[in-house]
């Protein structure tokens, strides 16, 4: 069913490739990045896809247009576009000096994996609706979603450190992650137990 919500989870989606490409156009940065238009357009295209996750679902239930196929495609686009940037930003700062944002990334990448399984599962015992999204699920992905544009940034931010600011950011989205985890762990277990 391809309503407007549907449509802007599929080019959200659509705009990931183009996001890489243009991460991988970057100039080669010496100790201090150098701001271009190639960087203004990465962190573009992200705020790009980021807004499109918040607009699909408010004109979804706005309009009454939710669907089957936008509750799958949702948190796909989410999970795709987040574990595609945190994969970028983990490539992009050196291991030797910046090892916690592999951590980070790996941490919020394995609890979508895991969450995904837990859903999927609860949906072949007919338990899919006692796993909804949580506030708490809602608040990690926009904490997400700022930690990321802010690292992509580089520069400072009307005079703000935008990378301490996106460390910060994601440090506090890691302990969403991790927390909305158990939250989804905990019903789920409620189900293995019944």
């Amino acid at each position: 069913m391809m309503t407007i919500p549907n449509i802007l989870t599929l080019s959200r989606i659509a705009l990931i490739p183009l996001f890489v490409v243009l991460y991988y156009c970057q100039p080669t940065y010496t100790d201090t990045p150098i701001f271009t238009w190639i960087n203004f357009s990465l962190t573009g295209v992200y705020a790009a896809i980021s807004m499109t996750d918040y607009l699909d679902g408010y004109l979804a239930r706005k309009l009454n247009m939710t669907s089957k196929l936008g509750a799958f495609l949702d948190p796909v686009a989410d999970k795709l576009m987040v574990s595609t940037a945190l994969v970028l930003l983990v490539d992009y700062y050196p291991s030797n000096t910046h090892w916690y944002i592999g951590v980070c990334a790996l941490i919020i990448i394995s609890r979508e994996i895991l969450v995904s399984a837990l859903r999927e599962w609860m949906s072949t015992v007919g338990q899919r609706s006692t796993i909804n999204v949580s506030f708490i699920g809602k608040v990690k992905t926009f904490v997400q979603i700022f930690a990321i544009l802010f690292l992509l940034y580089q520069q400072p931010f009307f005079g703000l450190p935008s990378f301490e600011i996106g460390v910060f950011l994601l440090f506090s989205a890691t302990f969403l992650t991790l927390y909305s985890g158990l939250i989804y762990l905990k019903e789920g277990i409620k189900t293995f137990k019944s």
